[in-house]
């Protein structure tokens, strides 16, 4: 019982740690983005624009291939039920409505995490075991304008600029399976099912689970990359922590956002 009741505590002291300091960073983050560029302090935009292609551009070469892939699978899939009651034709609404609404950002944020918020954290925490943040505050340079605000504004942009390319490279996938002599769709009946499926609504869900993912993303990167200790091993071990916990923070959010929608 003693055991039990440490190791709760200790949890509980840990994740209410945890809370505070995040708490700290978003506030700081937010100071520099918003107030101190007002009294003079400016934002590191060439910084912010390089990040952007880093997060952005050159993630679109993999997440497109993936999308189109899943696309593809889920017209596939979609067809061999369908076709057995003659309506092919509604494969358009499944791809069109779930590439937009859920996969399509979810597929882009858990892309981008493992590509771009375990580089945020491994570059954080080499930097912090190198105790070039502590040169920094020597220095008199303030580590969250010119590490986390280009870092976060860059991901706020790119991962919904790279969602809705997403949203319709996956209904591409699912256009082309559909319309190949596979399943023989006509393209005409495809693109008027599309259209009249889709409304504003799904654009909006997934635009804004998009931009809720990219927060956490960014967030959970830096985080992680200020708690690295003791070397190499501890950047790859938080490095590691980065990446599942933001993938189960992506989940947890694309539920919430889901059944906020949903009742909307």
């Amino acid at each position: 019982m003693t055991s039990v009741v440490g190791y709760s505590g200790r949890a509980a002291l840990d994740a209410l740690h945890a809370g505070g300091m995040v708490c700290v960073l978003i506030v700081d983050t937010l100071n520099w983005l918003f107030v101190q560029p007002l009294r003079g302090k400016g934002l590191r935009l060439r910084s912010t624009v390089e990040h952007f292609v880093e997060f952005g551009v050159r993630s679109m070469p993999i997440v497109g291939l993936i999308c189109f892939l899943v696309g593809v699978i889920i017209a596939m899939q979609s067809a061999y039920t369908l076709e057995k009651w003659g309506a092919t034709k509604f494969i358009a609404n499944l791809v069109g409505i779930s590439a937009l609404r859920e996969l399509a950002p979810l597929m882009t944020a858990v892309l981008i995490t493992g590509r771009c918020g375990s580089a945020i954290t491994a570059e954080i925490g080499t930097m912090k075991v190198a105790e070039e943040i502590d040169a920094l505050h020597v220095m008199g340079l303030n580590p969250t304008k010119f590490l986390i605000v280009p870092k976060f504004l860059a991901m706020l942009v790119a991962v919904p600029c790279v969602t809705v390319l997403a949203m319709f490279i996956m209904i591409l996938g699912g256009f082309l399976l559909s319309c190949s002599p596979l399943v023989g769709v006509d393209p005409v009946i495809y693109y008027e099912q599309t259209v009249n499926s889709l409304v504003a609504k799904d654009m909006v869900t997934g635009v804004v689970k998009s931009i809720f993912f990219g927060i956490t993303i960014c967030w959970v990167g830096i985080y992680r990359g200020f708690q690295v200790e003791g070397g190499a091993e501890g950047v790859g071990r938080k490095t590691t922590s980065s990446v599942v916990t933001s993938i189960f923070l992506i989940i947890l959010l694309d539920l919430v956002w889901t059944t906020l929608f949903y009742f909307a």
